[in-house]
């Protein structure tokens, strides 16, 4: 923190890479997305996507990891409030996962939009 109470801007920029680490570090489904993700770029290099759809998919792709580090941080943030079974807790938990859930699936509609008829033609 500076003396005027604000934090610097390289400081928090240090905070989130240390939460991207962590995430990627700690989490199983945000491993899955991150090589998922890995494997669109490289069926976007290899189909040489043009701008707009490029900007689909990282759109899309960078959503779905947010989302997942949203769900992450609220089923954390519900386990240190409610280290025990509780049902609202767990309802607040499920709707969290169900939001990356919806994200995850328009996602891969939009990879099936861009992806299937490059992959048609490429079979024909």
């Amino acid at each position: 923190m500076n003396p005027h109470g604000k934090s610097n801007f390289f400081s928090s920029l240090r905070h989130a890479f240390r939460g991207c680490r962590m995430l990627f570090g700690t989490e199983r489904n945000a491993r899955i997305h991150l090589a998922v993700f890995i494997l669109v770029v490289g069926a976007g290099i290899y189909f040489s996507l043009d701008r707009m759809e490029w900007v689909a998919i990282l759109l899309a792709s960078g959503v779905v990891i947010a989302a997942e580090a949203m769900n992450t941080a609220i089923e954390g943030t519900i386990d240190l409030l409610h280290p025990h079974r509780h049902e609202k807790a767990g309802r607040i938990k499920d709707i969290a996962a169900g939001a990356v859930l919806i994200v995850t699936a328009a996602a891969i509609a939009t990879g099936v939009f861009i992806f299937l008829p490059k992959i048609q033609a490429l079979i024909h």
